[in-house]
């Protein structure tokens, strides 16, 4: 992906962000970014296009968290705080009623980019999963598969309206309360220590 297409769909996510995605198209994205509609349609023939684009931005951003980031000698309940705290810093705050919004208006688009989405992280969360019990700081008696599933559906529900709406809760604040009983759950005693100390050196809730 060129630094001219990541750029575009940079604004395009921050575009989303300000306006929403049901305005998102050709011509308001050309008038946001003060690019010709022409230069756009050689890029996006159409809106799903764009859309479909913008999606595959944001899940190049997640994987790049972790080719960036040499996890080999880092213990795992660190490597979830990092990924956790990358997250924070690299992406704007999408509005639950995104994820609603996106599902209503395209969505093949949508669970293309969930599956694709749930595959890699449940992948990501079984490694991370076995190297803390390999290092001693998980406990020993943890389903792999069940943990890796239950910590999607835990984040999936993060952008549920119905259960979260926008309006009373941050995204940053709802995760990092996840993610912090999501490791209070899984540390043994040891890892629990090492938890607690990893904590001040991180702006967590």
């Amino acid at each position: 992906m060129g630094d001219k297409l990541r750029i575009i769909l940079s604004g395009a996510r921050e575009f989303i962000l300000k306006s929403g995605i049901k305005k998102l198209n050709i011509h308001n994205l050309g008038s946001f970014l003060n690019m010709p509609e022409n230069e756009l349609l050689t890029l996006f023939p159409n809106e799903a296009k764009l859309v479909e684009r913008v999606l595959e931005f944001e899940r190049e951003s997640f994987k790049s968290i972790f080719d960036e980031n040499n996890f080999e000698d880092t213990n795992a309940i660190e490597i979830l705080m990092i990924v956790s705290q990358e997250m924070s810093n690299r992406f704007l705050e999408l509005s639950p009623s995104f994820t609603t919004d996106l599902k209503d208006l395209y969505p093949e688009i949508y669970h293309n980019h969930i599956e694709q989405r749930v595959d890699f992280i449940s992948m990501k969360m079984k490694i991370n999963i076995e190297k803390g019990i390999r290092q001693g700081i998980y406990r020993e008696d943890l389903s792999i598969e069940l943990l890796a599933r239950l910590y999607i559906s835990r984040l999936l529900d993060l952008h549920n309206p119905a259960f979260f709406p926008s309006e009373g809760f941050s995204f940053k604040v709802l995760y990092d309360v996840m993610i912090d009983n999501f490791i209070r759950g899984i540390a043994n005693d040891e890892g629990l220590r090492h938890y607690k100390k990893l904590r001040k050196n991180y702006k967590m809730c």
